[in-house]
């Protein structure tokens, strides 16, 4: 017998965002190309509304057998993914119109790759787990070749697609493994299994896909080739959500399923690892690169890695700080994806970093903008994404992770030459050709995000005891 309510406290985002899919897919059937238009508002209608949800069933809860279970870590990460998606949503409707790929699919692939976020969240099974996976897989894998007609795009979606069917069957037979030594998928279970040499062959394995997923080393190399071959808004929806809840998920795996004092020194060395290969891969990785987007793919690389000191950290320091540094990460991403989205010149996009020459004088609003944010995801003291490296560094220090410090201090500062570097070019370098305007929702997406990293420093205390508080979920 189901228990209405639990399934409520458990499952109402994703509840509603299999119904609106599948609604979404029958009107679509129905009405066609006129229904193209309308799929991108309700689309971001939807995911507002699932971020609503997420925020009213705060304290969550636990249904269908221990199949799902939610708490405020994942509810927190729930709603910064379901915003950020509906947001870059939005950024992609003039996008697509220009491109002539404006089709309905496009939101309703959104949705169901909100909906596999929110089941990888909600799950406290590897079975629910893997099927959360899939569904956010397969939407994405679509989405990076949404553009049909583009080379780069087709590209980007095979690499996309190849890569990540391996991190899936590596990820798949983790589990099995797991599954073999502790005779359940429960993660309640897998944490009171004593850990043996083919429990943690397991685990390694496990560990494996999902820095896949979260476009960690040593599986990182699809990330720069699929930011610059699919189309811009995609890479936005890329950048932002799923890489929230991904994260969200790979600590709530490692912090619930191998909780285990064997299990836990030998994660944690091999996270460390992962972590600081990251951090160094993406941060030299980006020095030489003059496409803004393949150089936001390695940044992107490089951010991971520092989340990953986090997870390193374990469950007691680096919960809380994981989520407000994935929080800051997630704002700026919108914002300089929104910034790519408005380079357009001459009936084309403009991804060169050297077209940005003297943008203060020329639109002197967004460049300021894209200052901010530029800022903020470098770690300069003047944005909020100083207080989310800052919360990093705290865990790593009080976790007496010394040479994941080390490393996250030496990328931090080879990464501010790229970041500034940006801000040279904006700010001192001979002005080029204006760009041409874009839809206004894509600019505005630039300014709000650059003045909620500042708002968010100033008001961090606040945000800081939320983030906080869902940690402790974790911990009870």
């Amino acid at each position: 017998m189901f228990d209405l309510e639990a399934i409520l406290n458990t499952v109402a985002p994703e509840l509603l965002l299999a119904a609106a899919g599948l609604l979404g897919v029958t009107i679509g059937a129905f009405l066609g190309d006129r229904f193209n238009s309308i799929s991108f508002k309700f689309g971001a209608v939807v995911l507002l509304i699932a971020a609503a949800l997420a925020g009213n069933y705060w304290e969550g809860g636990r249904a269908f057998d221990g199949l799902v279970e939610t708490t405020s870590f994942a509810n927190f990460a729930k709603v910064v993914s379901f915003v950020s998606g509906a947001i870059a949503l939005l950024m992609a409707e003039g996008f697509l119109k220009r491109h002539d790929t404006m089709r309905y699919e496009y939101p309703l692939l959104i949705i169901f790759a909100a909906l596999g976020m929110g089941v990888i969240l909600s799950s406290a099974n590897f079975m629910t787990l893997y099927l959360g996976v899939e569904t956010l897989s397969l939407s994405s894998y679509v989405l990076a070749s949404f553009h049909r007609d583009s080379p780069r795009s087709a590209e980007a979606g095979l690499k996309y697609f190849v890569l990540g069917a391996l991190a899936s069957g590596i990820l798949l037979y983790g589990i099995s493994l797991v599954y073999g030594f502790s005779g359940s998928t429960s993660y309640e279970v897998v944490a009171d299994t004593e850990a043996s040499l083919g429990f943690m062959f397991g685990m390694v394995l496990m560990i494996t896909g999902l820095a896949f997923k979260v476009s960690a080393a040593p599986m990182h190399v699809w990330t720069p080739d699929v930011y610059e071959g699919s189309p811009s808004p995609v890479v936005a929806f890329f950048a932002t959500a799923p890489k929230m809840a991904s994260m969200a998920v790979f600590a709530i795996v490692m912090f619930t399923a191998f909780p285990q004092a064997i299990a836990f020194d030998n994660w944690q060395m091999i996270i460390g690892i992962i972590a600081a290969a990251s951090m160094l891969i993406g941060a030299f990785g980006a020095l030489p690169q003059t496409n803004l987007k393949r150089l936001l793919g390695y940044s992107s690389i490089a951010n991971m890695g520092y989340a990953l000191v986090a997870i390193a950290a374990g469950i007691q320091y680096g919960a809380g700080s994981l989520l407000i540094f994935m929080t800051a990460y997630v704002i700026a991403s919108l914002g300089l994806f929104g910034g790519v989205l408005s380079m357009r010149r001459e009936g084309g996009m403009v991804e060169n970093i050297d077209e940005l020459a003297g943008l203060i004088r020329r639109q002197p609003g967004l460049a300021t903008a894209l200052t901010v944010l530029l800022v903020s995801v470098s770690g300069f003291p003047l944005a909020f994404g100083f207080l989310g490296k800052l919360a990093v560094l705290e865990a790593g220090w009080n976790a007496g992770l010394m040479p994941l410090i080390i490393t996250l201090v030496l990328s931090s500062v080879i990464a501010m030459y790229y970041y500034l570097r940006i801000v040279k070019i904006m700010w001192f370098d001979d002005q080029v050709a204006d760009f041409e305007p874009v839809d206004g929702w894509v600019t505005s997406t630039v300014y709000v995000t650059a003045i909620v990293s500042v708002a968010l420093l100033i008001f961090v205390s606040p945000f800081s005891e939320l983030a906080a508080s869902a940690a402790a979920s974790l911990l009870s």
